[in-house]
């Protein structure tokens, strides 16, 4: 036996003992393996088969009501340094986190079997991708870490060659809120999560290991783990080109990565390519330009709203192999959420649906499902080597002042405006609305560790002989005085897209500001397409007073970060403030070519 199989022997004799496990079972990600689990979360009511004849081989999945969602206030960050972790993360020290969440654990497995899944995060044979074992309770963790990894003895033979992978400890514990705890030792590459069943908090090699552990190797390593998706952008010619964007949630990030071109682009020959969702792990490759991975192989996305005029693709995929967790039924027995058509007989909790209850399917119910069975799946999505990123885009939800689209002057710029990218709360949230809360390169929750030291490790990408994506700003949520949205979205989206490729190609005219290039309505092909001129004009208009406004309180963001913001980045700031307080200058056209 290798060494490190030797090591991640011991771990789990560790575990088990100090859990009081009553049986050990070591997951080798076969579809008999699967079959088996499916069946006896069917025995246990852990899952309820769905309508054979419409949604075959899917299940559904109810969580306790009172763990349906990550817990941010429970999740933490345990380095020796309270400021390697930053203001952006909840700290604790790693000795004391480790007492505490190991005393949960104590006897916790004393009639449940202890599952090993080891998993591999990315294509299974690519440089990019990086390895990790989940110890768990949970049989439902297991089988939706199957479809959301490389899962089983490939993954375990590559921990074998590599001797290194990120431990993840696991037990659902008691559900009890009290007793919830997710912690990450990013120095020791360890995940301890206690006491919730939910997806982002239990299947680690999602949120935890994917995002937070993984920007701590990236930038050990020089490279980056973010919060984006990855598409492809296939033109009349032929031609791909890849773009990763980032959004917080509640900003189209799933249904822009499974876009549908609208039919007068489609006519054209456009093609749009899904190579992930919501994980892009990019690294720099020989030829200078960064090359990225999706480092899961499913997606577990948002149930409601997913409907035929928002996402057909995701929802031709869901008919058959698919797990849904907290959704409601028909009287048929079919998955229904808010957004597809008919009637729900029972709700999310198994109760006859009431609306006096609320929605039937939950806010954040899910599907898990193979990324596989998307009708949009990239043939480049399994790449070892990743595909070349042309393009980085930020975007949030700004109802006013930000642009329909905006090119950074350069690198810096860029890194700058994911920065301080945003999104104003909307009556979906608690609180006020339209209230400006800053997510910066929508990592807030994901980052593990300090955000100054992360925007730092962003701008050392700009050096001799890299050949770095431009960087854009996009807002699809720009709202009229009727409270109307001036823009149509969805398919229409890749207009923009459209744009955004032509910049990257030198082939589309743009308008220089000070805030960046913006197109000029001649710039977007906008044949078939009907909008005001008069919209089109305050989607593309910069608010000279407002962006004032705007920048002082980017630049009360980063004094958050304190020393370690980088100086770099505070001089970004000063130099679009001066530009905007400067006289106007007659608007600058670059022509295209």
């Amino acid at each position: 036996m290798t060494s490190s199989l030797a090591a991640l022997n011991r771990w789990v004799e560790d575990v088990a003992r100090h859990t009081q496990a009553a049986e050990v079972h070591w997951c080798d990600g076969t579809q008999q393996e699967y079959d088996a689990l499916v069946a006896q979360m069917h025995a246990t009511g852990g899952l309820i088969a769905l309508n054979p004849a419409t949604h075959s081989r899917c299940h559904l999945h109810r969580s306790h009501p009172g763990d349906v969602a990550r817990v941010e206030h429970l999740t933490y960050v345990c380095t020796r340094e309270r400021d390697d972790a930053g203001p952006n993360n909840h700290w604790m020290a790693p000795d004391a986190a480790h007492a505490k969440i190991d005393a949960l654990f104590a006897g916790c497995m004393k009639d449940r079997t202890l599952y090993v899944v080891p998993y591999c995060m990315g294509p299974i044979d690519s440089p990019l991708a990086r390895c990790g074992v989940e110890i768990t309770d949970s049989p439902y963790v297991v089988a939706n870490m199957r479809l959301m990894t490389r899962m089983g003895a490939q993954a375990l033979a590559r921990i074998e060659r590599e001797g290194r992978f990120v431990k993840g400890l696991h037990s659902i514990g008691e559900l009890d809120p009290e007793r919830r705890f997710i912690m990450h030792f990013p120095e020791e590459l360890t995940i301890k999560s206690y006491g919730s069943g939910y997806g982002g908090n239990a299947l680690l090699g999602k949120k935890c290991h994917a995002l937070r552990i993984a920007s701590w190797q990236a930038r050990q390593e020089g490279w980056l783990a973010e919060h984006m998706l990855i598409v492809g952008i296939e033109n009349p010619q032929g031609q791909t080109h890849y773009v990763a964007a980032a959004f917080p949630s509640a900003c189209g990030k799933t249904n822009l990565s499974m876009l549908i071109p609208p039919e007068g682009m489609r006519r054209k020959g456009w093609k749009v390519w899904t190579v992930g969702d919501d994980i892009c792990w990019m690294q720099p490759g020989a030829d200078g330009r960064l090359w990225a991975i999706n480092p899961e192989a499913g997606f577990f996305g948002v149930a409601p709203g997913t409907s035929a005029r928002t996402n057909a693709n995701a929802l031709a995929m869901l008919d058959h192999d698919t797990i849904f967790t907290n959704v409601a039924l028909t009287a048929d027995g079919q998955p229904w959420w808010e957004g597809l058509p008919g009637e729900p007989a029972f709700d999310w909790q198994g109760r006859p649906h009431d609306a006096a209850h609320g929605p039937a399917a939950h806010p954040n119910s899910r599907f898990t499902v193979s990324a596989r069975q998307c009708p949009s799946f990239s043939p480049h999505g399994e790449n070892p080597q990743g595909v070349p990123i042309s393009a980085i885009v930020f975007g949030g939800r700004r109802e006013h002042l930000v642009p329909l689209v905006v090119e950074a002057h350069d690198w810096a710029h860029g890194v700058l405006l994911g920065a301080a990218m945003g999104s104003e709360t909307t009556a979906a949230a608690a609180g006020a609305v339209g209230v400006l809360r800053r997510d910066s390169m929508a990592m807030k929750p994901f980052c593990g560790y300090n955000f100054a030291d992360y925007f730092a490790h962003w701008l050392s990408f700009d050096r001799p002989g890299a050949r770095l994506p431009k960087i854009f700003q996009v807002n699809w949520f720009r709202k009229g005085t009727d409270g109307r949205f001036l823009w149509p979205g969805f398919g229409d989206n890749l207009r923009v897209l459209e744009w955004i490729l032509g910049r990257c190609e030198n082939t589309a005219g743009a308008a220089e500001t000070p805030i960046g290039r913006l197109p000029r309505p001649q710039d977007l092909d906008l044949d078939g397409l009907a909008v005001d001129p008069a919209a089109l004009n305050a989607l593309l208009a910069v608010d000279r007073d407002g962006w004032r406004a705007e920048l002082a309180g980017i630049g009360e963001y980063l004094d958050s970060y304190g020393a370690r913001l980088p100086a770099r980045l505070r001089a970004e700031q000063h130099r679009i403030a001066a530009a905007l307080a400067a006289p106007t200058a007659p608007v600058r056209a670059l022509a295209s070519g």
